[in-house]
């Protein structure tokens, strides 16, 4: 379960950086690029079996102590970019903590596998109707 966005953002710290792209000679004094750091372990929100699935379908985006990076630098302004980070934070928790549904296995009914077989025969049938006649004598 995820905790609202007032407890999110009181559990990750946020990094700024100057950014590249559109913003003329803005892009040169000011810090717009926002990284956001949050460490999966430390995060009390979560249950252990959450920790756990989270490190395993987010490893390939931790660090070696197990720190969740988001970045954004899309727009010229910080606080629009941290607000980004937060959003795409929330997106990845919710898509790891996902969890389907099992399938119920089922079976393609007698019926129609029946309906199939009858109309592919009847489709060559008229397909065979339709050669010329052979000189088999």
């Amino acid at each position: 379960m995820l905790p609202d966005r007032k407890d999110l953002v009181k559990a990750v710290s946020f990094k700024t950086s100057r950014s590249g792209g559109k913003g003329g000679q803005n892009v040169n004094k000011v810090s717009s690029k926002v990284e956001l750091i949050m460490n999966i372990e430390a995060a009390e929100f979560f249950s252990p079996e959450e920790r756990q699935l989270l490190a395993a379908r987010l490893a390939h985006r931790l660090d070696q102590e197990g720190n969740l990076h988001v970045v954004s630098q899309d727009d010229r302004s910080q606080l629009v970019n941290k607000e980004n980070t937060v959003d795409k934070l929330i997106a990845l928790l919710t898509s790891a903590l996902h969890v389907d549904k099992l399938r119920k296995p089922t079976r393609t009914p007698r019926s129609v596998i029946m309906k199939r077989k009858s109309d592919k025969k009847s489709i060559a049938l008229k397909k065979e109707s339709r050669k010329r006649p052979g000189l088999d004598a």
